[in-house]
């Protein structure tokens, strides 16, 4: 993002044009993909090439959304989902084992909340909230079995600002996973992994959208 303009990035990255020309890119409408043989088909599944296979797994929309969105937050590669919160559930379910320990802010939207105190206690993941003005408090949330740190800044809904590069500092001195939900500030305003954030995570439905006309979630950072 230093070399290039920030708009332009966003708005120049793309899938390749087809033979049409389009100026906008196409939706791919599609479930599946065609391979070229039988050993293309092999290839693929084995993931000796790196091709569209199913659009479960990836689509060129997808893959555009993906790019765009690492471009614009610094990040190395990403996973697309149907909304904000699979982004966020799938985020911290492929990252935690059942006894280990999240800490984060209190000031968290609601649906992350409820994952928090309604559906990780299922799978003995527990969690630890700080106040956002009492980082000095960190240290004494830690336990040997903390995995991730946690937060949304802006937050949503109450709009509060945390200093990223505080946390960003403390997740690095104890070796924790630094997940940062971006959303309401979106890429163009800040870019958490400049603060040391491993991951980022948005809401489509938010300010990267407009708020409101589509309904998609993305978890962008470290490949």
């Amino acid at each position: 993002m230093k070399n290039k303009k920030f708009e332009t990035e966003a708005i120049r990255t793309q899938i390749e044009r087809s033979q049409f020309l389009e100026h906008s890119s196409p939706m791919y409408l599609t479930s599946s993909f065609i391979f070229e043989d039988s050993e293309d088909m092999r290839a693929s599944f084995a993931e000796e090439k790196e091709r569209n296979i199913y659009s479960r797994y990836s689509n060129p929309n997808s893959s555009e959304f993906i790019e765009k969105v690492c471009k614009m937050e610094g990040a190395e590669d990403g996973f697309a989902f149907s909304s904000g919160m699979s982004a966020v559930f799938s985020t911290f379910a492929a990252l935690l084992n059942s006894g280990d320990h999240i800490i984060s802010a209190r000031s968290i939207f609601g649906s992350t909340h409820s994952l928090f105190t309604q559906v990780f206690p299922k799978w003995n993941i527990s969690h630890s909230y700080f106040k956002i003005g009492e980082l000095e408090k960190l240290e004494k949330l830690l336990t040997p079995k903390t995995k991730i740190l946690f937060a949304e800044s802006p937050t949503n809904p109450g709009v509060d600002i945390l200093d990223l590069e505080a946390l960003g500092r403390f997740s690095k001195k104890h070796n924790l996973i630094m997940i940062v939900d971006n959303c309401f500030a979106s890429p163009y305003l800040q870019q958490p992994i400049e603060f040391g954030a491993d991951l980022v995570i948005h809401s489509g439905t938010k300010l990267m959208d407009g708020q409101g006309r589509v309904l998609a979630g993305i978890t962008v950072g470290k490949r």
